[in-house]
């Protein structure tokens, strides 16, 4: 990586940017976002602390120079230096791990969750945590727990393979707990989840404000994907109980909140943010760079740009293409979006299901296209299949320039397209194939509704809303207007 040109400018706000496998070391609609605020934003400092795969990503981006270089905090690197202590400081750090464990198994516990994290802040720093996790001792103490039968894990009958397990995918989800946390300024998660923990723990030990932003509901998406997960129920209880807890203490820490759309909202007050902490505030894009795609394909198309994701659920979006190909037998499908590291197996499985079904010739895998515009204007109508989402960019994106829309019922779809486009059931291809054939089937139509949704964007989903927005929030956490809440632990865990 180039040097880097930052250099902190007295008298300039700070904001550190809190991410998570997004910005600034991948593409995508939650790193478009941050790029967005940045370079919208010169007279602003940031600083990123970013939790990435291995830590030897390279940057996607490029970083203007009031951009200092990224803070990486790599999840499944090597394993963090450091020796595990004796004596009464492992005696005293293995109760502490006690109680966290207990936090997430016993809901008569979990008033312990917040204090023991803390505490297991203190000793990551010192880096003491990790190694005392990859110890026997931190084992068994987590076999200790879920034996007991008070406890519902207890049926389950937990393996020592489970203890293995459920300890090592703790003891990598708690490696943010030893960066640096943020000393100043603001610190704006821009999802939940495990991002956020250098956050919290700026906000204990130095009164910085947390600002969280969720795209997606962090908590929900993590329930989507345990449910098909490897792991067996004592694994996936723990992990979910860990991911709950944190996503209630990061609520109740926070200063403000702003989802992405409403229907976030619910999950966000459900988990106990106070209502009045929480802003939606809408992703935007410049209508003028996103202009009309001009004329459609003359053979009927659908159009689908994002990331090869089992949560884009392409494989029933390629479902409904083939009820689609049964009424247009010229009919063609094109995907457009890289595959994230570790994604292939699941693009091996949308391209078997395509050839499965009989239409591998006229599903294409099109891979990252140089201008998203590209894909947009290549579809008479635009797909989004997903089962979860936030306020997707691709979505307004695509109204932007003009075109038709179906689209899966899913977080804040619905409030962007209102009734600029066909709105579906997420996993149902008999639905999201009538859909489409309606709108194939009808130019007008099809053109009408492209027009009302390039309307809708430059009436409700601009960039510049977006930027003024941010600009107020940050600005206003600085000046103190939302304090932070009292530590409600003694001081000796935040020493």
């Amino acid at each position: 990586m180039a040097e880097s040109l930052y250099a902190p400018r007295s008298g300039a706000p700070l904001v550190t940017l809190l991410t998570e496998g997004t910005y600034p070391h991948s593409h995508g609609g939650v790193s478009v976002w941050c790029d967005q605020l940045v370079g919208a934003m010169p007279d602003f400092d940031f600083r990123v602390i970013a939790v990435t795969g291995t830590g030897r990503e390279a940057l996607a981006w490029e970083l203007p120079a009031h951009v200092a270089e990224p803070v990486s905090v790599p999840m499944w690197g090597p394993d963090p230096a450091g020796t595990a202590p004796r004596g009464r400081r492992l005696r005293q750090l293995i109760g502490t791990y006690e109680r966290f464990l207990t936090a997430l198994l016993d809901p008569a516990a979990e008033s312990h969750f917040a204090p023991a994290l803390y505490e297991l802040a203190r000793a990551a720093r010192d880096g003491l945590l990790a190694p005392v996790l990859r110890t026997d001792r931190a084992v068994r103490t987590l076999t200790g727990v879920w034996n007991r039968r008070d406890l519902p894990v207890y049926a389950a009958r937990p393996t020592l393979h489970d203890a293995l397990t459920a300890t090592d995918l703790l003891e990598h989800a708690l490696r943010p707990l030893a960066a640096e946390p943020p000393q100043r300024g603001v610190a704006h998660a821009v999802s939940g989840g495990i991002a956020v923990l250098p956050g919290l723990v700026g906000r204990q030990l130095h009164g910085v404000p947390l600002l969280l932003t969720e795209h997606g509901v962090y908590l929900r998406e993590r329930y989507l994907g345990y449910r098909t997960g490897p792991y067996r129920w004592p694994v996936k209880a723990l992990l979910l109980g860990f991911f709950r807890l944190l996503a209630e203490e990061t609520y109740r820490a926070a200063a403000l909140i702003t989802p992405g759309n409403r229907y976030n909202r619910l999950w966000e007050e459900r988990g106990g943010a106070d209502p009045q902490l929480i802003r939606t505030v809408y992703n935007g894009v410049d209508p003028a760079a996103f202009p009309p795609a001009g004329p459609e394909p003359e053979v009927p198309t659908l159009s689908w740009a994002g990331r090869v994701d089992p949560i884009k659920d392409l494989q029933t979006l390629i479902r409904a293409f083939a009820l689609v190909r049964k009424e247009l037998p010229d009919a063609r499908l094109r995907l457009f979006g890289g595959t994230p590291r570790g994604g292939e197996a699941y693009r091996e499985r949308c391209e078997a299901l395509a050839a499965e079904l009989g239409h591998a010739d006229a599903v294409t895998f099109e891979g990252r296209v140089d201008d998203i515009r590209d894909a947009y204007a290549a579809g008479n109508v635009v797909m989004l299949s997903s089962i979860s989402e936030g306020f997707p960019f691709t979505l307004i994106e695509a109204m932007s320039c003009g075109r038709a829309t179906v689209s899966t019922d899913v977080g804040g779809v619905r409030e962007a397209v209102g009734d600029s486009g066909l709105v579906v059931p997420p996993r149902e291809p008999e639905a999201m194939a009538r859909a489409a054939l309606e709108l194939l089937r009808d130019p007008r139509r099809r053109a009408a509704m492209g027009e009302a949704a390039r309307l809708r964007v430059i009436e409700q989903f601009t960039l510049r809303q977006t930027v003024d927005t941010f600009r107020s929030i940050y600005l206003e956490l600085a000046l103190g207007a939302h304090e932070s809440a009292a530590p409600a632990w003694p001081a000796e865990v935040l020493a």
